[in-house]
């Protein structure tokens, strides 16, 4: 048997000696193992501690932290087994190489932790910004969150590169050198940058108003960084850049409290003052008894002699904003504007000319006609 464990120390692959490749076999399965043990663990971790507390943000923390966690105790286990063979470094620099990939994954991996825990936390503060009542969070917390995975993605490929050997500074440098080029390229996009805060602090519409300016009318879909995304009513998308949006005249639509109605009822010239005054009483208890029409306001007046009728003038407001609602409310009121007219038989009037001819223009016509026929 000793000669046996003897043959097995002196037997060797790569100048590493047998008794540190199977050290190095049974540390690797012990990492697997534990990575296993731990992984279980840690959801159970995550079960009990979600059961006990209230709040969410520790299980986003959690819910972040466990593949990263998973795959670091991976890489560590594999660091401790290159370093448990250590190979000479003249035959293979592996343990060189390890420490090397170790590093470069390990920030990949705090990289991936933090965009995992923006993801999260994203996601919980814009289900609590949905309860509020004030529409300017629910476009901060996207914003804010799309701004953190740009900078994150920035100082992750910065710091790689430092541990990869490039020199930073260096880097920055020739970025600074080449700063003005840069910035001469990118003065639409930062523009646009600067046009969306705009847009974020002023707030002139919120994702989801129906807004108008000359140029597009639709529904805000989405607003981005460069660009916002409008749905117009022809169902097509429009893409404003922000630096644009910031500064055009837009009408929010969705942002009045009501909806007018402004229109003129046209009667016929046989209307008498009694019909007139009757008809305007009668549009006016119309108005009060409806529903959906806003009481705080309204005017019902005759106040013109047209060429071919008399003209009611009819304003007020609906209580909803709704298009199809606003739709139905002027139907409805129209409808019993018209039964009352029909039943005081008042009757609409349309453009008409009447000619009227006396029977001195006739003679006068006809004895012009004979004394043009006799010369």
């Amino acid at each position: 048997m000793s000669e046996l464990w003897n043959s097995v120390q002196n037997w060797t692959l790569l100048d590493i000696a047998a008794t540190r490749w199977l050290l190095a076999a049974v540390a690797l399965f012990l990492v697997i193992v534990t990575q296993r043990l731990v992984v279980r663990g840690f959801h159970a971790l995550t079960h009990s501690i979600a059961a006990r507390t209230d709040t969410e943000l520790d299980d986003v923390l959690l819910a972040a932290a466990g593949k990263p966690v998973e795959w670091l105790i991976l890489v560590i286990g594999l660091l401790m087994t290159v370093h448990l063979l250590n190979p000479p470094v003249e035959v293979f620099p592996l343990v060189p190489f390890a420490n090397y990939a170790g590093r470069v994954v390990s920030i990949i991996l705090g990289a991936w932790f933090i965009w995992r825990l923006v993801d999260g936390f994203g996601a919980y503060f814009s289900a609590r910004a949905a309860q509020s009542t004030s529409a300017l969070d629910d476009q901060l917390v996207p914003f804010v969150a799309k701004t953190l995975k740009i900078f994150l993605i920035l100082t992750g490929v910065l710091v790689v590169a430092q541990n990869m050997g490039y020199s930073v500074s260096g880097l920055i440098a020739s970025l600074g050198i080449g700063g003005i080029a840069v910035a001469m390229a990118a003065k639409d996009t930062i523009a646009n940058v600067f046009g969306s805060i705009m847009l974020l602090i002023d707030r002139p519409f919120i994702i989801g108003n129906w807004i108008k300016t000359s140029e597009f009318e639709g529904v805000v879909e989405e607003i981005g960084f460069r660009s916002t995304r409008i749905r117009t009513f022809a169902k097509t998308v429009v893409n404003v850049p922000n630096s644009m949006l910031a500064n055009m005249v837009i009408d929010n639509i969705d942002a009045r409290p009501k909806r007018r109605v402004k229109i003129r009822i046209s009667v016929t010239y046989d209307t008498t003052p009694a019909q007139m005054q009757q008809a305007i009483t009668g549009i006016e208890n119309i108005l009060k008894s409806h529903i959906g029409v806003d009481q705080e306001f309204s005017l019902v007046k005759f106040d013109e002699f047209e060429d071919s009728s008399l003209s009611i003038f009819l304003y007020y407001f609906t209580n909803t904003t709704h298009w199809e609602e606003y739709l139905q409310i002027r139907q409805e009121v129209n409808m019993q504007i018209m039964e009352l007219l029909e039943k005081l038989e008042v009757e609409f009037a349309f453009p008409t000319r009447t000619v009227h001819l006396q029977p001195s223009d006739i003679v006068e016509t006809e004895t012009q006609s004979t004394g043009n026929s006799g010369g």
